[in-house]
């Protein structure tokens, strides 16, 4: 159905730019190693004979027209970015995969009335310039071009400029247009598909999310002279709050999480009782009904534990998104071509964000999980077995292919 040694082949050949010592991957956004990844990419496109094309934002995208140009066009890919020392799958596995589709159809001559248009998306991973997923979000009305341009890095540098940089500041023109389809394929990034021993996770949509920053304040003092009875421990209610949203997340219905992701104390040093405590929560759950209430009961527990220890607080939100849902059509089109193919499949839902999400605001929209080993992602153990890459390619494929008839 597809050519996975030519798959494999690509993915190795891409896997070598950026490559770390441990076989990982760090290929930044708009750096000098994703310069060399673009062009390899529009090489291979080429090589295909798409019309190849990129828009303001570096966004890349190869074309394969229909047989009527003017019907809507079914879009599949991903990113090509990579977190520091992340894994040579992740974003890439979407990207190449619409390509062996694509490629395949052409190989078996097959007619598509659709336009099919591979796309691959600038800084999804976020890694470099926050926050993540400025090239979809910037074409599906998400951010301004003023607001993505003006994004710097660690260092100080602009997205415009780094742009330029890699002489990649395509045309406004250049932008997708009349999207009526998207589907991206990309490895699970957790350990559901493989420990329920099911090949495809056919993903109904993203959970939403909520980040905040807790502060909660007490009395710094002499951590030798303080009387254990006249402590007003900022770290010591934050560590009953951590705990209690904890346990409140493990008793929750599958998909909702809460994570406590950096914590800092005031005055951070080793003979304090720390005087303030902040943390941050990111707080996801997939289900639209659930979700402000999931907010909600965090909110409470933190208000209840400190009100208990009679110290005060404050919450800062940082940034809140509710959850994403895919397209019925789209998904059970995804179903019916897995069990065409007698795959095991099970309905999910992505913890993660992806392009799809914003992609969502303007086509129909799903997308498809392989199975990551050891639920790793974000590092360089990262990694899919082959066999279940040729199996996702393959759903890919029959469904762009019906979805373009």
């Amino acid at each position: 159905m597809i050519n996975i040694d030519r798959l494999k082949s690509r993915m190795l050949e891409m896997a070598e730019i950026g490559k770390t010592n441990n076989n990982g991957v760090t290929r930044l956004a708009l750096s000098e190693e994703e310069r060399r990844g673009r062009l390899l990419l529009i090489q291979w496109m080429k090589d295909l004979g798409l019309a190849v094309r990129y828009d303001d934002f570096g966004n890349i995208y190869g074309r394969s027209e229909g047989t009527d140009p003017n019907a809507s066009v079914i879009m599949s890919g991903s990113h090509i970015d990579s977190v520091p020392k992340g894994g040579k799958f992740d974003g890439v596995l979407g990207v190449l995969g619409a390509l062996e589709a694509v490629e395949s159809m052409l190989e078996k001559g097959i007619k598509h009335r659709h336009p099919i248009e591979i796309v691959s998306f600038t800084n999804e991973e976020g890694a470099r310039f926050t926050p993540q997923m400025l090239g979809s979000g910037a074409v599906t009305g998400e951010f301004s071009r003023e607001y993505i341009y003006n994004r710097t890095d660690d260092e100080g540098f602009r997205f415009e400029d780094e742009l330029k940089k890699i002489n990649f500041v395509g045309d406004e023109k250049n932008r997708l247009d009349n999207v009526g389809t998207f589907i991206e394929m990309h490895i699970e990034q957790g350990p559901v598909l493989e420990t329920s021993q099911q090949t495809i996770g056919v993903v109904e949509g993203i959970a939403g999310f909520s980040w905040m920053e807790v502060t909660i304040t007490g009395e710094s003092n002499h951590s030798g002279t303080t009387p254990m009875s006249h402590r007003k421990d900022s770290l010591v209610t934050a560590a009953i709050a951590i705990k209690k949203i904890s346990d409140w997340a493990k008793n929750e219905p599958e998909g909702i999480v809460a994570t406590i992701g950096k914590i800092q104390t005031n005055p951070d040093i080793i003979n304090a009782v720390p005087g303030e405590t902040s943390f941050t929560i990111d707080i996801r759950c997939p289900r639209e009904d659930q979700f402000e209430q999931c907010v909600k009961e965090v909110k409470e527990i933190i208000e209840k534990i400190v009100n208990e220890d009679s110290l005060t607080y404050s919450i800062n939100e940082i940034r809140t998104h509710s959850p994403v849902i895919f397209s019925n059509r789209i998904v059970a089109t995804i179903e019916e071509v897995c069990k065409g193919q007698n795959l095991s499949y099970r309905l999910m839902s992505s913890g993660a964000g992806h392009d799809a999400m914003y992609m969502n605001n303007i086509a129909e929209t799903a997308m498809i999980f392989v199975p990551t080993v050891n639920g790793k992602s974000h590092c360089e153990e990262e990694d899919t077995l082959w066999t279940d890459i040729e199996k996702g390619a393959s759903v890919l494929y029959e469904t762009l292919a019906s979805l373009a008839e």
